[in-house]
């Protein structure tokens, strides 16, 4: 566990309000990558690639490929349809546009679309395959919604090679007439079964219908459901299956833990933890854009290290906090699933599922975040009694019982009394509800049996 070693303040006590030693931002580092025990023996030299791609590698410091990379990127070569499995943080990006950039036929394009779930996504793998392909003539363009459409319209007249997008504005552009699919040779599907999770599906398959048939597709997706399957069989012909998803998720680099506490005792909770931890980097997941709007603005009182991101942002707003974030400007992100994927921050080592998330892949997801590239992490989530069957759920997706971990001192549950009332016990967010009428007393229903957490 990575420990923060920056300039510690006096030694305070429980009620002072200062969270973390040191409210100063992080020194700018570079961080230092450990080799996974499986990456393979294969160089890039051993691939195939051109002299311009090897440069362009070198100076990006990629020195040898991911396992994902070295099992792709031959077939890519060959051009065969390829559905992909391997969870964030493996290289997938890399793993299919360096086959990108080295079967880019010349003329008028553009010549390869990727279609990804969020615009956060769409920027960092523009920004991927720009460093890719420095020192080569290959244009790239991001089009994602929150952005004005005329500058991208302004864009997309040059012919870029490149096309990075959301399904939504893709289909905007389409309409317009301002992008042509006609001279597409590849097409990818990036994080496809979050594409589908939030209801791209219909957009997706139009895209497709309108794609050339004589071309080769690319689905890369952590999980491979039933709908992801169907996708594959309607619209890709004879896909190779790479399979690169451990079989217990993240048990070699990740240590997985819960707590059992009431909803009102969260904050107190979240604060004693990080007090305990001190990540160097720290994500908080919350369910709700304002939960965790809510959240950010009580945790504020407590560091100036903390920030926020959820849909509601600016776009502006959300790709400076991102990028802050990377610069280690802050060390506290508190967040709703829609970085939950895909958003490559390689060195975060602590993980908090402040709200149980509402799908077990989204805690596939959300855990991924640490753990990267073969760095450690640990990964903490917060179970309320009322929720022990998803905490049931989430262990079978990933085959493994989370570890029940408890902070000295602490009382997890919300003692019942003339001031503490049950309604004030069911109030997840930590404030206190109005004073409600008595109502003469009635009947105790029976109560049903829970999991014991």
């Amino acid at each position: 566990m990575l420990r923060w070693v920056g300039p510690a303040r006096e030694t305070a006590d429980d009620n002072n309000d200062v969270l973390l030693p040191g409210d100063v931002p992080l020194r700018e580092t570079v961080p230092t990558l450990s080799t996974p025990e499986d990456t393979p023996e294969k160089k890039f030299t051993d691939l195939n690639l051109s002299e311009k791609m090897l440069a362009a590698l070198k100076e990006a410091r990629y020195e040898v490929p991911s396992p994902i990379q070295a099992g792709v990127i031959p077939l890519a070569l060959e051009g065969k349809d390829i559905l992909g499995q391997a969870r964030t943080g493996t290289g997938k990006t890399a793993a299919f546009g360096i086959p990108i950039i080295e079967t880019l036929p010349s003329g008028k394009g553009p010549h390869a679309l990727i279609l990804v779930p969020t615009r956060e996504l769409a920027v960092q793998v523009r920004d991927e395959i720009a460093k890719l392909s420095k020192g080569m003539s290959i244009q790239t363009v991001a089009i994602y919604g929150g952005k004005p459409i005329k500058g991208q319209m302004d864009k997309l007249k040059r012919n870029p090679d490149i096309i990075v997008g959301t399904p939504g504005r893709v289909i905007d552009h389409m309409t317009r007439r301002s992008l042509s699919l006609d001279y597409l040779s590849i097409v990818v599907l990036d994080e496809a079964d979050r594409m589908l999770d939030i209801g791209f599906r219909p957009d997706i398959e139009k895209i497709l219908r309108r794609c050339p048939e004589q071309r080769q597709t690319m689905l890369l997706s952590a999980t491979v459901p039933p709908p992801i399957e169907r996708l594959a069989n309607r619209y890709m012909r004879d896909p190779v299956k790479v399979d690169f998803s451990p079989k217990n998720i993240s048990a070699d680099t990740i240590e997985q833990h819960y707590f059992t506490v009431d909803g009102p005792k969260k904050m107190e909770l979240l604060v004693r933890l990080l007090r305990r931890e001190q990540p160097t980097k720290c994500i908080v997941f919350c369910r709700t854009k304002r939960g965790t709007e809510k959240l950010f603005q009580r945790l504020q009182k407590k560091t100036k290290l903390v920030r926020c991101i959820h849909g509601d942002m600016h776009q502006g707003a959300r790709n400076r906090t991102i990028s802050d974030f990377k610069a280690n400007k802050y060390r506290i992100l508190i967040a709703t699933d829609v970085v939950g994927r895909g958003i490559d921050i390689s060195d975060v080592t602590l993980i908090v599922n402040y709200d149980v998330p509402e799908y077990s892949d989204d805690y596939v997801h959300r855990v991924g975040r640490t753990g990267r590239m073969g760095k450690e992490g640990v990964a903490y989530t917060f179970v309320t009694p009322e929720e022990g069957n998803q905490l049931t759920r989430i262990e079978m997706r990933i085959d493994k019982l989370l570890i029940r971990d408890e902070i000295e001192g602490f009382d997890p549950y919300v003692k019942t009394s003339v001031e503490t009332s049950p309604t004030h016990a069911r109030d997840t967010d930590g404030t206190a509800p109005a004073e409600e009428k008595k109502e003469p007393p009635k009947k105790a229903p029976r109560r049903r049996h829970r999991r014991a957490l």
